[in-house]
């Protein structure tokens, strides 16, 4: 018998009306009518399963600490980054402990199992990264967490960061983080840039560097990072975060470095949600949208993803943990309405974001762990458009979190009782 079995189910690849089978916790059968007997049957009735959201770049040490201890009054990076500065001195392992798994918790709901956060070891104390070692093994049963070891202070310009960032790393801290953008001198990142690859080399780790988060156009710190990838042999494990620059950059010079991207294998992380809010600050009209170059990247054959950054902390005041709400600034922003670009943008908060942060086993195929997310949506363009419910989160096989429909009940005169938001759209192609 099995264990779950999921019927008339539409898969992110396009195929319709297929069954899931599930046993000892992995997908064993996927095809239309399977017909065995499970020990829980769901019919999805035509609903988008999907293997769960990924945010590959995530803040969890500063996340549900919004006004403490005061709001970011300009809504700028660097006000924010002074204000964490301020945070840091009064954080207790216990309260950065609890905000985190209170977060967790609305992942979960929200059908996120992955997060790639980063955790800033510029406090001498490493406390934040004790508290989020804690929290990683607490979360394992249910979310893929990995954590970036990030010298928010600058690598080089904060004294005790490069012996604080190896000290994360010996703790068990998972990837190489980085600013370069945030040194005194270009001179200073570009030397970070380096010195951080080679860590990273030679600990055999990923890296993930906040990288040229700046309107200015010649913060070109991923063109080293790209060439230190070649360099030091990184290739397929190095994400440049941000990359806020690149919507600043002049043509010519984008015409090259997008194809020493895709050459390094370097994967590109955007951030919507927080790029549209602290880019162009310094800008009056007309103000820039910030994001990188997402469809130029995309076109490329640059792997592109897309991370939430933020949820209420001193650089974002809103956020709800839902990588949809994500991937639809992202569409808005980079003006990829397109259906086949909708689609591709649901793939950068899954897939694309798995391969960017290097999960294993990730994905809905035979022989994977059944991990699986029931949308309210039919489809990939109407997850996007709707923000649909989560009517199952479903983890190794076992349902962990569940969200009744969300159902409008109307008194018209001549009009049906009950709307399903998701019933209202015309089939593709009309």
């Amino acid at each position: 018998m099995l264990d779950l079995l999921i019927e008339n189910a539409n898969l992110a690849d396009g195929r319709t009306g297929v069954d899931i089978a599930v046993g000892d916790g992995r997908i064993v059968d996927i095809r239309p009518a399977i017909g065995k007997p499970a020990r829980t049957t769901i019919n999805a009735t035509g609903r988008l399963v999907t293997p769960p959201f990924v945010d590959p770049h995530f803040h969890m040490d500063a996340t549900l600490s919004l006004g403490l201890p005061r709001m970011n009054r300009s809504g700028t990076l660097l006000e924010g980054i002074a204000l964490w500065g301020e945070l840091k001195p009064l954080l207790t392992q216990e309260a950065v402990v609890e905000r985190a798994l209170r977060y967790c918790d609305l992942a979960v709901s929200q059908g996120l199992l992955a997060i790639r956060s980063h955790v800033d070891v510029c406090d001498d104390r490493l406390l934040a990264v004790e508290a989020l070692l804690e929290v990683k093994k607490r979360v394992a049963p249910y979310i893929d967490l990995q954590l970036v070891a990030f010298p928010q202070d600058g690598f080089y310009r904060s004294p005790t960061a490069e012996r604080n960032l190896l000290r994360a790393l010996d703790m068990g801290v998972d990837v190489v983080g980085g600013i370069p953008h945030f040194e005194r001198t270009m001179a200073d990142g570009t030397a970070s840039v380096r010195r951080l690859c080679e860590i990273a080399a030679e600990r055999g780790l990923m890296v993930d560097l906040h990288c040229d988060e700046s309107d200015d156009p010649l913060s070109r710190h991923i063109e080293t990072l790209a060439a230190e990838t070649i360099r030091v042999g990184l290739q397929g494990r190095v994400v440049g975060s941000h990359l806020t620059s690149m919507h600043s950059m002049d043509n010519y010079y984008v015409s090259k470095l997008i194809p020493l991207m895709r050459e390094a294998g370097v994967h590109a992380v955007a951030n919507p949600l927080i790029n549209i809010t602290l880019q162009g600050r310094h800008d009056t009209y007309p103000k820039r949208r910030g994001m990188t170059r997402v469809p130029e990247l995309l076109k490329a054959g640059v792997n592109v993803a897309f991370g939430h950054d933020c949820v209420m902390d001193p650089w974002y005041s809103m956020g709800s943990g839902d990588m949809l709400e994500v991937a639809s600034m992202a569409v808005h922003v980079g003006q990829m309405t397109a259906l086949d670009a909708i689609d591709t943008a649901f793939h950068c908060v899954t897939d694309r974001a798995a391969k960017a942060i290097g999960l294993e086993g990730y994905g809905l195929d035979v022989g994977k762990a059944a991990n699986l997310v029931i949308l309210q949506a039919r489809d990939t363009v109407e997850a996007i458009r709707l923000k649909p419910t989560r009517l199952a989160v479903i983890r190794n096989g076992k349902v962990i979190a569940e969200t009744a429909p969300r159902v409008a009940r109307l008194d018209l005169p001549g009009r049906p009782e009950m709307v399903d938001t998701a019933a209202y759209a015309p089939p593709r192609g009309e």
